[in-house]
């Protein structure tokens, strides 16, 4: 499981209860900078996320896995899927990016309607990363959420680097052609739902999954996010 910007492995908490509760081994990691790792933001790329994703499926015996990302983390997986696609059985877009050849995050933010997220967040003071606000944001990511949530949230998010995210990255059918799932959450106040639809267009009729979520589904339904994660791994074996 691969987290979107400014957060961490700790922010799948609910959905690795969830799919332990079903059988399911699941993981998930903290990226270059986030999380418990001690890397300096300003030394973040896309190819270190990458490298760190593939660095982790090889710890545990280079077995393909089904890769699950969040937000700008569908950047991450695409990329190691790219560079390792033996490594990677299949790839589940969380209300997550999916890059387009030749474009940067940053680049299909500008291209979009509409990109509330730009409200959302605040540039560090050297320019180099942004923070999610600690109101108007964690609003934004956690308005569905439980309770107790946005205070967690609150606490536990990061910096995140800019340059990964202003980095293209260049898609071919290595991981196009891999099994691909997108879940689009309709009340997502980061991601306009309508981009969601826009990303996964292309992707399978029965591979396009909708949750009545908003931009944080491991925390608002993680039951339901299970249930995807758990049929597309049925597809898979």
């Amino acid at each position: 499981m691969i987290h979107g910007s400014g957060h961490g492995a700790w922010c799948w908490r609910d959905l690795l209860a969830a799919l332990a509760a079903r059988g399911i081994d699941a993981r998930a990691i903290d990226l270059p900078s986030h999380g418990e790792d001690r890397m300096d933001y300003t030394e973040v790329t896309q190819e270190r996320y990458r490298d760190a994703i593939l660095h982790d499926i090889a710890r545990h015996g280079n077995r393909p896995v089904l890769l699950i990302g969040h937000s700008a983390g569908g950047f991450s997986i695409a990329a190691a899927a790219e560079h390792a696609p033996e490594k990677i059985a299949g790839l589940v877009y969380l209300c997550a990016y999916v890059p387009r050849d030749g474009m940067s995050l940053a680049d299909m933010r500008k291209t979009a309607e509409a990109h509330p997220v730009l409200d959302l967040i605040e540039r560090t003071d050297d320019g180099r990363a942004f923070l999610f606000k600690a109101k108007e944001g964690v609003e934004a990511l956690c308005h569905d959420c439980p309770d107790d949530v946005a205070d967690y949230v609150r606490t536990h998010l990061g910096p995140q680097a800019i340059r990964p995210q202003e980095t293209p990255l260049h898609v071919t059918e290595a991981s196009q052609t891999l099994p691909r799932h997108y879940v689009i959450c309709d009340a997502d106040r980061v991601i306009p739902p309508e981009e969601q639809r826009k990303m996964s267009a292309e992707f399978p009729a029965g591979h396009v999954h909708a949750l009545p979520s908003g931009h944080a589904p491991y925390f608002a339904m993680p039951d339901r996010v299970a249930d995807i994660i758990e049929g597309a791994l049925r597809e898979l074996s």
